[in-house]
């Protein structure tokens, strides 16, 4: 029953996906983005491996002991300079106070039934030759679930002395497997320092341990190797005080040498004096091939090669762009696309959702909020699930949220369109029967760990902007942009479904990730297996945010379309995303702004997805809605006295009044392209937008007006810092279609666009040449990075912005 159990989640999920994405060179990768080094595969439980190191040139450093990214310790940079996550890629990390620079490099080899071999190489050399490096690094392998590993090497309690550690292990998935830790041919091991030769026995050799960690612990395994580093230590120094001197820091901090039956978790550490090299092997039986340092060697600089060639065909810089410095601009760019691809991980666990929780004001007429008889009251932990997601920030928010992850996938679609919709697919999976999908995907103990608790609940009537709909957009719009087949032929005209067989494209070679463009009956059974869930995700925001209209005698040629995000507090509207952003007073009777606009662009994309797959009948009908919901905006939000669009509140007299805080939320419609370019409220738009009283800076559009009385006051989260993303949906307006399309402000849409972009290319680069990270915000008045970092979530989107690709 166990093993049923263990292999359940490998089964065919809700929909059954096309079998043309190539799954199995996705099936190990750096799927552990939290760490600074950490590989596993996407199954739910089996090996994980990571890195660890500190430095020995004092006693106090291996507190300070380098594993899970974090902004605490003070890292002078890390990135992934390139990377694809199907082949591997390079990564730098500088970390200042122990001296060392650490280059990760990680090679994918196919073959075999099981998902393939790779290899690792951990470099590590003086930042500054002049001082000291002293650094123990610690790489280590768990296990979860069903399976074994062993250590082949003969066990010595004073550590082994040969070159390769070995280890053999097999899990259901993975089937037979042999994992190598070979030593680098120049390496210098720490021999010499204070009472030498009380340790002389244990100086020089490789340090070990093998352990027992309870199921579902091994993502602890940090703390376990310290555990024992330092109890070790804490013996070995007892006979030592100030008066005789203390011996070297490296020869007390070692593992200690043992092994336990039925141990889970390896670990093995060295102790380096100066530059170091080790490979990391993992041969799948299956494959019947041997890795070694000579094919990574050479498989490392042919991925470099590919992976520049590739990248100045997908995301070139253009030679209109004028820049001092084009080869910083290009490693930026590479270095902010990397990290993103290398910040993808895979997570698999349990959630906690409470299905009884609502403000008062949530708890509207209609009941739609109640919970159903058989929902348990309060936070529940609801069954494991797994997911395939990019991830913000690999410091400060590993995991995934459905507000960044369409734009996310923006990027990641340009570059792999077959690895945006693999990760699309899993983020559909988690639309559940009523048509919700949690806002954070916290999924495990792993993840809760880095999560305060009063934010690791999710409520099954909280919304968040519907951006996955940018991706699915963003698809079809690539296949539309293909040579080929006509618009005919893919389903693409209006009302027309794909009766027959769609006829392949062209004979154009295969390049990696692309089959779903390059075979349409590929992405046609795709769109069709996503479309009921998306549709019922559709249907599920109409029901549960729906805004009133009659109950306050507003005007509108819709009775239908006016909306409200529910689970709003006092002072913030965490489910909007844009947390502490101006509004009015919470009331069942307000509407906003915002969401409607994406529901109108949500019907926009279902009325494209229903087109493509034939659904004649809903095509109309969403073709219907859109129009209803665009013309609702007019209706409904703009303030002709302010001249702006506006979310609308209710007074004390319960008389309705447009509540404007200009800002982000007032661009909305003109920043989904809801508007024609020949809208008569284009020009207002535009004038707030391009005003350096309001929110044009040097910098990019600032979130609210620098004039509005809390701008930069209190949290100041979305109260006038500048966000990457929201200059990108600015940017894409102004490029695809009020700057392109014939109106009265084409010409001047253009001139912002040209500035607009300017400004956030050069501000991000050189906040990153400065600091050496990407950052979740900029300051509007200086424009410096601020708070977390590196942010290369959807901070990313420079790179687009570089390369003028717009969904």
């Amino acid at each position: 029953m166990r093993l049923l159990w263990l292999l359940l989640p490998l089964a065919p999920s809700v929909f059954s996906i096309p079998s043309g994405n190539d799954s199995e060179s996705l099936m190990w990768g750096t799927y552990r983005p939290n760490l600074y080094f950490g590989l596993r595969p996407r199954i739910p439980q089996s090996v994980m491996t990571g890195l660890a190191w500190f430095g020995t040139q004092d006693f106090q450093s291996i507190s300070r002991t380098r594993h899970a990214c974090d902004q605490g310790d003070g890292l002078d940079g890390y990135s992934w300079t390139e990377y694809d996550s199907r082949q591997g890629g390079e990564q730098v990390i500088k970390d200042g106070l122990n001296n060392v620079k650490i280059t990760t490099q990680f090679l994918k080899v196919p073959g075999g039934e099981h998902g393939g071999s790779w290899a690792a190489r951990i470099i590590g050399e003086p930042i500054n030759p002049v001082l000291p490096s002293r650094i123990s690094p610690v790489f280590y392998i768990g296990l979860e679930g069903l399976g074994g590993i062993d250590m082949e090497n003969e066990e010595d309690e004073n550590g082994i002395e040969a070159n390769t550690i070995k280890f053999t292990g097999t899990t259901p998935e993975l089937d037979d497997f042999v994992i190598r830790i070979v030593e680098g041919p120049e390496n210098t091991l720490v021999t010499e320092g204070p009472h030498a030769s009380a340790f002389e026995h244990k100086l020089g050799k490789t340090h070990f341990l093998g352990a027992r960690v309870p199921p579902g612990q091994v993502w602890q395994a940090k703390e376990f190797i310290q555990g024992a580093i330092v109890r070790g230590a804490q013996e070995a120094i007892k006979q030592y005080d100030a008066a005789s001197g203390y011996p070297d820091p490296a020869f007390v901090y070692q593992l200690p040498d043992e092994v336990y039956t039925g141990s889970n978790l390896f670990a093995v550490q060295k102790h380096y004096d100066g530059p170091f090299q080790f490979d990391v092997f993992f041969d799948s039986a299956s494959t019947n091939q041997k890795l070694s340092s000579a094919v990574l060697d050479e498989g490392i600089s042919e991925l470099s090669s590919a992976f520049n060639d590739r990248f100045d065909t997908i995301f070139p810089i253009p030679s209109t762009y004028e820049t001092s410095d084009p080869k910083s601009l290009r490693t930026f760019s590479k270095a902010i696309t990397s990290n993103l691809i290398g910040g993808i991980g895979y997570f698999y666990g349990t959630s906690i959702v409470d299905r009884s929780f609502a403000y008062e004001w949530d708890q509207d007429e209609d009941n739609v909020n109640e919970p159903t008889a058989g929902d348990k009251k309060g936070p529940t932990l609801v069954p494991p699930k797994a997911l395939l997601t990019a991830t913000p920030s690999r410091s400060f928010f590993p995991r995934g949220f459905y507000w960044d992850e369409g734009f996310h996938l923006l990027h990641i679609g340009e570059w792999d369109n077959d690895l945006s919709l693999e990760i699309l697919k899993d983020w559909i999976n988690l639309i559940d029967e009523d048509g919700w999908v949690g806002r954070e995907q916290i999924l495990g103990e792993e993840a809760r760990s880095r999560v305060p608790a009063e934010f690791q609940t999710q409520v099954p009537t909280y919304a968040n902007p519907p951006t996955l709909t940018m991706a699915v957009t963003a698809f079809i719009n690539r296949l539309r942009a293909q040579k080929g087949p006509s618009e005919l032929d893919l389903g693409l005209d209006y009302g027309v479904g794909l009766g027959g067989q769609v006829p392949l494209a062209g004979d154009a070679p295969a390049t990696p990730g692309r089959r779903f463009l390059d075979e349409p009956e590929l992405a046609l059974d795709y769109l069709r297996s996503i479309y009921k869930s998306l549709k019922r995700h559709y249907e599920w925001f109409r029901r549960t945010q729906r805004g009133q209209i009659k109950q306050y005698g507003r005007k509108a040629r819709s009775r239908t379309e006016a909306y409200r995000w529910r689970g709003r507090s006092q002072l913030h509207v965490l489910t909007s995303g844009m947390d502490d952003y101006p509004r009015g007073p919470p009331h069942a009777g307000e509407l906003h702004l915002d969401l409607i606009s994406w529901m109108a662009f949500f019907a926009q994309t279902m009325r494209d997805i229903a087109e493509f797959v034939g659904e004649v009948d809903d095509a109309v009908a969403f073709e219907e809605i859109a129009k209803a919901t665009i013309e609702n905006i007019d209706d409904l939000h703009w303030s002709e006295e302010n001249q702006m669009y506006c979310d609308v509140g209710v007074n004390d007299d319960d008389e309705s009044y447009h509540v404007c805080h200009r800002g982000y939320l007032s661009l909305f419609p003109f920043l989904l392209s809801l508007l024609p370019a020949d809208s008569p409220h284009l020009g207002a738009i535009l004038d707030l937008l391009r005003d350096p009283e309001h929110l044009w800076s040097p910098f990019g559009l600032r979130s609210l007006s620098a004039t509005h009385p809390e701008f930069g006051q209190g949290e100041n989260y979305w109260k006038g810092p500048i966000w990457i993303q929201m200059n990108y949906l600015a940017l894409s307006a102004l490029h695809k279609t009020y700057a392109a399309e014939e109106g009265p402000y084409q010409q001047r849409a253009q001139a912002i666009y040209d500035e607009l972009r300017r400004n956030v290319i050069e501000n991000v680069h050189k906040e990153y040449v400065r600091t050496g990270y990407v950052w979740e915000q900029y300051d509007p008045n200086t424009g410096s990075g601020q708070r977390s970092h590196p942010f290369t979530g959807w901070t990313s989107l420079v790179t687009l912005i570089i390369s003028e690709k717009y969904y």
